[in-house]
């Protein structure tokens, strides 16, 4: 199978290459990752504005790998349509230095990039850790690589977004996996202000903690030395809500037409 692999904490990153290396065990890899860290970036993309490519020494043997200057969905694109004509099997983004969490997934460039792929209609894995300092990327790396041969074997099948957080813990005293949906808080809605000589600034930090640590969420999965597979989108639209926007939808056509002048 034919495997990206990309990430938002830059071409460089402990996390990138320890999948790196077990990834390259199960299909044939390329690498296209920014050449520094953009997190927070989301699905952002570089419209409009030049992105080079370099292609880079890699850190694993046999691999391809490819330093652009642009955002994390940047660079996946750009590897998904310019850099290699065949298809790719799967798109792995991570693994991230810190967890991607609750409502961060909307914001986080690690998902952002695994969105791209989801979009181009390839199954998608983010991975992130639980962890900033000391991280033993083990688990989440082979946890990558075990998805992988899943998808090659036809276990896993149709569109597929997976956001993957492993604990911080050798693979040997993971205590399980398990298949979550997201908490309902983000880390970074704390606003700090500050001035300098250009006047007053805002900064937007990380809270030290999530409050929704309720079972069967991806935080509960994680702060019980669990990996959190958790399928993106989180929720699907239901027939309930569709029935009731078809049968608002007269009244809103009629309301429109009588506001026309």
């Amino acid at each position: 199978m034919r495997i990206l692999l990309t990430n938002d904490d830059g071409i460089g990153a402990p996390g990138l290459w320890a999948v790196a290396g077990e990834l390259a065990k199960v299909g044939d890899l390329v690498v296209a990752a920014p050449g520094e860290e953009r997190s927070g970036a989301g699905t952002s993309i570089s419209l409009r504005k030049p992105i080079w490519v370099q292609e880079v020494p890699p850190k694993v043997d046999g691999v391809r790998a490819f330093s652009v200057s642009g955002t994390p969905a940047d660079s996946a694109i750009i590897a998904i349509s310019c850099l290699f004509p065949d298809d790719f099997d799967l798109v792995v983004s991570g693994i991230n230095r810190g967890s991607n969490l609750g409502h961060d997934v909307y914001v986080s460039g690690t998902v952002g990039a695994a969105m791209q792929g989801y979009l181009h209609n390839i199954p998608s894995v983010a991975v992130s850790m639980y962890a900033y300092v000391d991280i033993d990327y083990r688990a989440a790396a082979k946890m990558a690589a075990l998805i992988a041969q899943q998808l090659d074997r036809g276990a896993l099948t149709g569109p597929m977004l997976l956001n993957v957080n492993a604990p911080n813990l050798p693979p040997h005293e993971v205590r399980g996996v398990e298949i979550t949906r997201i908490s309902r808080k983000n880390y970074c809605d704390r606003i700090e202000k500050d001035n300098d000589a250009n006047g007053e600034y805002y900064l937007i930090t990380r809270n030290d903690e999530l409050e929704d640590a309720a079972p069967g969420t991806d935080l509960w999965a994680v702060e019980n030395g669990r990996i959190s597979l958790t399928p993106l989108p989180d929720r699907v639209v239901s027939e309930e809500f569709l029935n009731r926007l078809r049968q608002i939808a007269p009244e809103l056509e009629s309301a429109l037409r009588a506001s026309s002048p």
